[in-house]
């Protein structure tokens, strides 16, 4: 499939038709209250550290997100158990202090409902490696969200995500075996990488099940069950994701 990569650095006029691009999250994944609260300055303040591909016919396709942080600050050094939520906050603190940044973390693949499965998620993740070392950096991390776990969302994370082919060695998840194809280590498990909270009104809205008894929901597109207090009238979902690192 043809492809052009290009930052929204160099392609600002793709804003618009990238967010208007037709992905498969779930739902209940665009209310994590720290994602809406950054995603768009991603774009407003790191358009170089966005990427948009478009087809032969100038069609957006997919995208990439990723942000700069400082790993090896005071107090950090190691990849966080609060894994996506907090490289999302660290990105933004460490520009707001004006801390050099000396890390690019992975925050979103997208692709196009229209050509799953054709191996552009793969060339969005080979460019944003390449964008980062084009930047000056010589590590990628990413919190993974594993393409395959929500089919077995009863299983640990810490199980899943070390399990592998027996042909091959490689990762069984199949967006796990794509980052290592690519270069990366499975790290570590995040296992608070998200956390989203709300009524059980608005859980009814996003899923279309009752909510109506206390304790684990199975929401399709989940990775592991939400946790549903009926009687107090919220539920909450904490998914874990996986940690890659990307030596470049």
């Amino acid at each position: 499939m043809e492809l052009r990569i290009t930052t929204l650095a160099e392609r600002p006029e793709l804003q618009g038709p990238m967010w208007q691009m037709a992905d498969l999250w779930p739902a209940f994944m665009l209310h994590d209250p720290i994602g809406w609260a950054n995603i768009g300055r991603i774009v407003a303040e790191l358009p170089e550290y966005v990427l948009v591909a478009t087809d032969s016919e100038g069609a957006v396709v997919a995208r990439a997100f990723s942000v700069p942080f400082q790993l090896r600050a005071e107090g950090r050094g190691e990849l966080p158990a609060t894994g996506w939520d907090q490289v999302l906050l660290w990105a933004f603190s460490d520009r707001r202090h004006g801390r050099i940044a000396d890390t690019v973390s992975a925050i979103e693949v997208a692709v196009d409902a229209r050509v799953q499965g054709r191996g552009v998620s793969a060339r969005m993740l080979a460019a944003m490696r390449d964008n980062a070392r084009r930047l000056g950096f010589r590590e990628v991390v990413a919190p993974v969200r594993p393409s395959g776990k929500h089919l077995e969302p009863g299983v640990p994370m810490g199980e899943y995500a070390f399990r592998t082919r027996e042909e091959d060695g490689l990762p069984h998840d199949p967006w796990l075996r794509v980052h290592v194809r690519a270069g990366g280590v499975v790290e570590a498990v995040a296992p608070v990488s998200m956390t989203i909270a709300h009524s059980v009104e608005r859980w009814r809205e996003w899923t279309g099940l009752p909510f109506d008894t206390d304790g684990p929901v199975q929401v399709e597109g989940a990775l592991v069950p939400v946790r549903c207090e009926a009687s107090s009238g919220y539920a909450v979902y904490v998914e874990p994701n996986v940690w890659v690192r990307h030596r470049l």
